[in-house]
């Protein structure tokens, strides 16, 4: 397509909005992530000699569009939500205003860096939602499309509210505190449970997290009581044990209160195994005696979601606003901006309107890049964070349940709805 754009004269600036037009099913909203990535892209606009040559070799693109290739570099302009930011369907992300070849060209690799943060920030916060407070953990890399994303898991994960990772090299590059425990396999290498919980404990004698149930879960509780008592007289500390199967509730009750009688109540209880939000809130809901949740495949791979419905679309070219009117996948034509209502700390309901209206309420696009290049500085991870959580209790609580949330009131201003009617769009 770029090489015809250029070959057609097709140059003018245009712009598209990147957006998600369905939330999966009882998903109340989104958490808009992976937009300091998607600048990068952005940023690192570029083909070089290897890349050109490999698109020689094609066959497919004249030397003219090649050239044009070679001194290509983003000159346009991009407005986006903060990172973290809470959305609802059909609200942009971003949108990229550009020269036609450059937008369109970014479109594969936009979608590509924000889906899978947005998918994986909004499914761990349904997991840091469901715990009501308890600690959550992001245990996903094992099971994580590749070790990138499993480096986006981590830090999307750690955007949304949970506390630490396991993984080693996400921490480090991006500032995440780290937490783990033994496998399986270290309990193994030993002649007996007991020896590789003293073990591990030499080790480790203040960050000693032990695992109970390779064998029997209660006598695993009672050696790691045993580690724990000998710990405490040399003046160290056992952190906690994790249950990672079985019947977390009453095993964790038992577990709870077989510590508390040998004097160690302040060792705190992990469970991991296959957890999801559901799951969590069912445990919280039995009283589970658990501290802290190790959560991995079900954030790092969403089942219930594997993707999203997110689509990158032309909605202005050359000053002329324009709409695809296909049968459910038609756009909102038109620059747009969403305006946030709040009300003594609640969101009331949100507005669309176009770039150029004066509304009430809160602007969540802001301009980012500007003739090609970035304004600001990247927002800390960990401030990122602590707006995360403000902003997602400025969210009505009946839109934040995890099932059948309360849909949560978006409006389209008068002069959107207009152009949106004079561009045949139906009713939305």
């Amino acid at each position: 397509m770029a090489q015809s754009y250029c070959e057609m004269g097709l140059l003018a600036p245009a712009t598209f909005a990147l957006s998600v037009r369905r939330l999966p099913r009882d998903w109340g909203f989104l958490l808009a992530a992976g937009l300091p990535r998607a600048l990068d892209v952005i940023e690192k606009l570029r083909f070089g000699a290897s890349d050109l040559e490999g698109l020689a070799g094609t066959g497919l693109f004249r030397q003219s569009f090649l050239a044009f290739l070679a001194a290509l570099r983003f000159s346009g302009s991009v407005r986006a939500v903060a990172e973290g930011c809470p959305l609802f369907a059909d609200e942009p992300l971003l949108e990229v205003t550009a020269p036609l070849p450059q937008a369109q060209i970014l479109e594969s690799v936009l979608l590509n860096a924000v889906q899978l943060p947005t998918l994986v920030a909004s499914k761990a916060h349904r997991c840091v939602h469901a715990a009501a407070g308890r600690g959550v953990v992001d245990f996903s890399m094992r099971r994580t499309h590749g070790v990138d994303a499993a480096h986006e898991a981590a830090r999307s994960s750690f955007l949304a509210g949970m506390e630490a990772t396991s993984n080693v090299e996400a921490g480090l590059r991006y500032g995440i505190p780290l937490v783990g425990t033994m496998a399986h396999s270290y309990v193994l290498a030993f002649a007996s449970e007991i020896a590789a919980f003293r073990a591990y404990a030499a080790s480790f004698p203040n960050e000693c997290v032990l695992l109970v149930d390779t064998y029997d879960t209660i006598e695993g509780v009672r050696n790691a009581i045993q580690v724990g008592l000998e710990m405490q007289a040399r003046g160290e500390h056992l952190r906690g044990i994790r249950l990672d199967s079985g019947d977390l509730a009453p095993l964790s009750r038992r577990a709870r209160a077989m510590l508390d009688a040998a004097g160690l109540s302040q060792v705190k209880i992990v469970a991991s195994g296959g957890l999801e939000e559901h799951s969590i809130a069912a445990l919280v809901e039995a009283s589970a005696a658990i501290d802290r949740f190790g959560v991995g495949t079900y954030v790092g791979v969403p089942v219930d979601s594997p993707t999203l419905d997110i689509v990158y679309k032309m909605v202005d070219y050359d000053g002329r606003p324009v709409a695809k009117r296909s049968p459910a996948k038609a756009t909102l034509p038109g620059r747009k901006q969403i305006h946030r209502l709040v009300q003594e700390g609640c969101a009331t309901h949100d507005c669309v309107s176009l770039v150029t209206e004066r509304r009430e309420g809160r602007a969540l696009l802001e301009e980012v890049v500007r003739a090609g290049d970035r304004l600001r500085e990247p927002v800390p991870l960990a401030t990122s964070r602590e707006h995360v959580a403000a902003w997602v209790q400025e969210i009505p609580a009946a839109c934040r349940r995890l099932r059948s949330p309360q849909p949560y009131r978006v409006e389209e201003s008068d002069d959107l709805a207009e152009l949106r009617r004079q561009h045949g769009v139906a009713d939305r």
